[in-house]
């Protein structure tokens, strides 16, 4: 009977049993795809990850699952998968080879060796129109979005959509069935300088709203200096996942040259919360 041993650790956060939830399976070795899929639906986290040795000159390689469908990358699974393993392997740094490339992770200890951030480069992010935005904007039950509504790709489809206030943002009640049929992942924000609020909606991928989307926070920085809300090489702070009880906080950058993206940084704390192992 083997012996499936897992991390839980709560990411973007540095309270225990706050941001989002995440299970890294640290030798994922003789599990084929399909108990990865059924591990992941079975545990219910939004992710789900599973380290396996690297192909391309990484540390390791990981695999990343939602309770529906594998994801070529993720933002949380990227921190919170090199938190884990730099705890063990005393490293200030992890290259993660994920379906989008490699994503390397630096991590900042305090004097007493403790982790306490962690920070990713991303994949650079394509953007275009998002061709069905009058019914987004209708399962969303908004009138309009104060920028233009664009997909952002980085390995994960993120669609935005700007809202005026962040009062209006918390106050939001999306048909979630509309938005699956859209099977659009909907990140929809609203602040001002450095101070951002998201919520984030992925019903089509067994993920009603997401607590922390790492994934969505390069992207949207990318976004909003493109549209001169924030000046490229600043960094953003972002909340979210309040409103289903997990806040957590983002922190994120985007740097140009010329006029051509250069870098897409994100970052953040995570904890450790808990160890166990299943017995297929």
């Amino acid at each position: 009977m083997p012996s499936l041993r897992y991390v839980v650790a709560d990411v973007f956060t540095d309270r225990p049993l706050e941001g989002n939830q995440l299970a890294v399976f640290t030798d994922a070795r003789g599990i084929d795809e399909e108990t990865m899929q059924a591990l992941a639906l079975e545990i219910g986290f939004s992710e789900t990850t599973f380290v396996l040795p690297p192909e391309q000159g990484g540390t390791v390689r990981i695999r990343i699952f939602t309770p529906k469908s594998e994801l070529p990358f993720a933002g949380h699974p990227c921190l919170g998968t090199a938190w884990v393993l730099a705890s063990s392997l005393q490293r200030g740094a992890v290259e993660l080879e994920t379906t989008s490339g490699i994503v390397p992770v630096e991590l900042e200890r305090d004097e007493s060796g403790k982790i306490v951030f962690g920070r990713m480069s991303q994949p650079l992010p394509s953007v275009e129109p998002y061709s069905n935005a009058d019914a987004l904007l209708r399962a969303l039950h908004i009138e309009e979005s104060q920028l233009p509504v664009e997909r952002y790709d980085n390995g994960v489809r993120h669609t935005f959509v700007t809202l005026g206030s962040q009062d209006e943002v918390a106050a939001l009640r999306p048909d979630l069935s509309a938005l699956a049929e859209l099977e659009v992942m909907v990140s929809c924000f609203a602040g001002s300088g450095a101070a951002w609020k998201t919520r984030v909606f992925a019903p089509s991928d067994g993920v009603p709203e997401d607590p922390a989307t790492g994934s969505a926070a390069g992207p949207l920085v990318v976004h909003l200096c493109r549209h001169e809300r924030v000046e490229w090489g600043e960094w953003i702070e972002i909340s979210q996942g309040v409103e289903i009880g997990r806040p957590s906080t983002l922190f994120a950058r985007a740097d140009a040259r010329d006029g051509e993206l250069e870098r897409v940084a994100v970052g953040g704390h995570a904890v450790v919360v808990a160890r166990g192992e299943f017995r297929l």
